[in-house]
């Protein structure tokens, strides 16, 4: 393994357009239901207790809200997300910036504009520092093929 390429930082920025005003699409991608969905059919997002009953918009900013667990079909725990939302503004964007178990540190934007009547675009940067020994190029591709895959589903939802 390339020493260089362990621990390096990497940005992925994924975006689509979804055939939906951006309220509509807000409502449902601040949700533990509508970002469970963006994961499946494979993967799923357990969120902590602290956004039971609530959304992304919803909690307070800045302070951690317990560990999200990402599982293989919906059992096997292949990841967790040790959530903080810094940032959000109403139907516009959120920010996360949180540790994983694969990085130390990662920054997940979401922004939604407005693409055209009844569209929406949604784009999503991440940027992520793994942890140590784990490439940077195996981050880069699983975020990409994740984010990507999210994306699809996002569209199918509003089909």
């Amino acid at each position: 393994m390339n020493s260089t390429n362990a621990g390096a930082a990497v940005e992925i920025v994924r975006s689509c357009v979804v055939d939906a005003p951006r309220p509509d699409v807000w409502a449902r991608v601040v949700t533990p239901a509508g970002v469970a969905d963006e994961f499946g059919p494979l993967l799923t997002m357990r969120f902590p207790a602290a956004l039971e009953g609530a959304s992304i918009a919803e909690v307070p900013l800045g302070r951690p809200l317990g560990r999200a667990w990402i599982l293989l079909l919906g059992v096997l725990p292949v990841e967790f997300d040790d959530l903080v939302i810094v940032e959000v503004a109403e139907s516009r964007f959120f920010r996360e910036r949180s540790s994983l178990g694969s990085c130390r540190v990662w920054e997940h934007h979401r922004q939604l504009e407005d693409a055209g009547p009844g569209a929406t675009r949604v784009t999503d940067t991440l940027r992520a520092q793994p942890r140590g020994l784990l490439p940077a190029p195996v981050v880069r591709s699983v975020v990409g093929a994740l984010f990507s895959h999210r994306h699809r589903r996002l569209r199918r939802a509003f089909g």
